[in-house]
């Protein structure tokens, strides 16, 4: 594709970035260094066999963002409530047993990767049988078969705002984007409902030597990483044969519209092709994340592909393509397995700085997941046969304040309304505690109680209908917590009255009507 083409593939995401991101929550840590404490250990066992864990992946939704789910090399889907507490003298088989919400058999094969679909109610699951599966998370029923690789599925994504549409990237060199609204195509043996692609782009990371040859090895041509971006049309995927990162419209995929790949260092005439073990993105879509065999994990601005990689870290060992990496939802951190059994925390505006080790792990860690509603819990898997539980923010409860916060209420008024209203608390006389850590909060609390503040939001009138909306649906969530509701939720059900026993894995999560 031509330079003015990729300008305008990517016009719709500069846009939104000028004209609407959300305001980012997070704590807000500043030069503090990182200090995460380990929460407990888990041992992935069933019957007593300890096996290694392949993918982990945190609820999406916040009400259920307790629950997490880890896959295995057996075939299992385990289910996990990381609310709870851990005690330190118990044995990471007791806490399994202590956590474990349920497991099932999904496939008779690994589990490369899984992913939360509509609202925490389905989870898919990529095996190395070659397929992908459809689950209902509360019956643990199979509700469908995506069918078409001939290679193991590596990695999938869902596309952002519609769960249904689904892409998936496999050992055989080819992505696949599956629509599961679409009519069955087949039955399988176990009479389950089989659905097709919707579209497959074959041999889509082959190197040039390879093109030239009819038959090319697997692992030369493997996708080990896809991505469905932000912005609802456009397609990241990475393979095993070299470090680019290849972007695609899934309205044309008859070949790539641009690439992204590290800089090359013109000193050197020929240097190795290193392969690409995943891929992440932050919210809001704008930072791509690519983990490299290079031992290096690199940083690009969607926005300026062309430019290459804006950040490079370095600091952890990428031995193998199980290794994964994951840039928090905030977009402030970067965290990644690592080869020498330890994982690592990088914060993203400060690439030379030495990362934060976390150590416990005695096996390569693999697999690795941010909490997305509790940015300072995190998820870490290992072929020691665990998954541990990290927490950074009780490092820092007691001093985090969240300057988006202040940022939102600041916004709300003009500086001239700001200036008159400090001007007039000034004429009262000051109300503020003296012991109060933070006087501009508690002035900003103090204006905002005084009188309505009025909202001066520079938005579109579309726009302004949508933050109406959700203003309404969030005083009408409020009215409806009524002490009946509120017994079933997520808090109820990690401390029910003794008189109540959980009986289904529904207990877990909030049932929607």
């Amino acid at each position: 594709m031509e330079a003015s083409e990729s300008q305008s593939f990517f016009h719709g995401i500069r846009s939104r970035e000028l004209n609407g991101f959300r305001v980012r929550k997070r704590p807000y840590v500043n030069d503090l260094a990182l200090d995460f404490t380990e929460i407990g250990a888990l041992a992935i066992e069933h019957a007593g066999e300890e096996t290694p864990p392949m993918a982990v992946s945190f609820c999406k939704a916040s009400k259920n963002s307790h629950v997490f789910a880890v896959s295995d090399e057996d075939g299992y889907v385990n289910l996990f409530d990381s609310g709870g507490k851990f005690s330190s003298s118990s044995s990471r088989q007791d806490n399994a047993v202590k956590a474990r919400i349920t497991d099932w058999v999904a496939h008779q094969n690994a589990i490369f990767d899984i992913c939360w679909i509509k609202e925490d109610t389905n989870i898919l699951t990529a095996s190395g049988d070659q397929t992908i599966r459809v689950w209902d998370a509360h019956e643990k029923k199979c509700s469908g078969v995506l069918i078409g690789h001939t290679g193991s599925v590596k990695s999938m994504s869902s596309h952002p705002a519609n769960s249904d549409i689904i892409i998936s990237g496999s050992r055989d060199g080819s992505f696949a984007l599956w629509d599961l609204r679409c009519n069955i195509s087949s039955k399988s043996r176990c009479r389950e409902d089989c659905i097709s692609s919707t579209a497959m782009v074959k041999r889509a990371h082959v190197s040039t030597q390879a093109r030239r040859v009819k038959r090319v090895k697997a692992a030369s041509m493997s996708i080990t990483s896809v991505l469905y971006l932000k912005d609802e049309i456009s397609i990241a995927t990475a393979g095993a044969v070299d470090s680019i990162v290849k972007f695609w419209d899934v309205r044309n995929l008859k070949t790539h519209v641009t690439q992204a790949r590290p800089r090359q260092n013109s000193s050197t005439q020929k240097e190795r092709s290193h392969g690409i073990s995943s891929l992440s993105q932050d919210l809001n879509g704008v930072f791509l994340t690519a983990s490299c065999m290079d031992n290096r994990i690199y940083l690009y601005n969607v926005l300026q592909l062309d430019k290459g990689p804006t950040q490079t870290y370095s600091g952890c060992q990428i031995g193998s393509f199980y290794v994964k990496s994951a840039i928090s939802p905030d977009a402030i951190h970067i965290l990644s397995g690592s080869s020498d059994g330890n994982a690592y925390v990088w914060q993203v505006n400060k690439p030379q700085a030495e990362p934060t080790t976390l150590k416990s792990h005695n096996g390569e860690v693999t697999a690795v997941d941010w909490c997305p509603s509790e940015m300072g819990k995190i998820a870490t898997a290992a072929d020691d046969f665990t998954v541990r539980l990290w927490d950074m923010e009780s490092s820092f409860s007691t001093s985090i304040r969240s300057p988006s916060s202040v940022r939102r209420r600041v916004m709300a008024i003009p500086s001239s309304e700001c200036r008159k209203l400090v001007i007039n608390e000034e004429l009262l006389g000051p109300t503020k505690n003296p012991g109060s850590s933070h006087p501009e909060d508690e002035v900003l609390h103090q204006i905002k109680s005084s009188r309505p503040t009025p909202n001066f939001i520079l938005c579109t009138p579309e726009a302004q209908k949508k933050r109406i909306s959700l203003s309404v649906l969030d005083s009408t969530e409020n009215f409806e917590k009524t002490p009946k509701t509120a017994s079933k939720s997520p808090s109820s059900v990690l401390n029910p009255p003794s008189s109540s026993k959980r009986r289904t894995i529904r207990d877990y999560f909030l049932v929607t009507p």
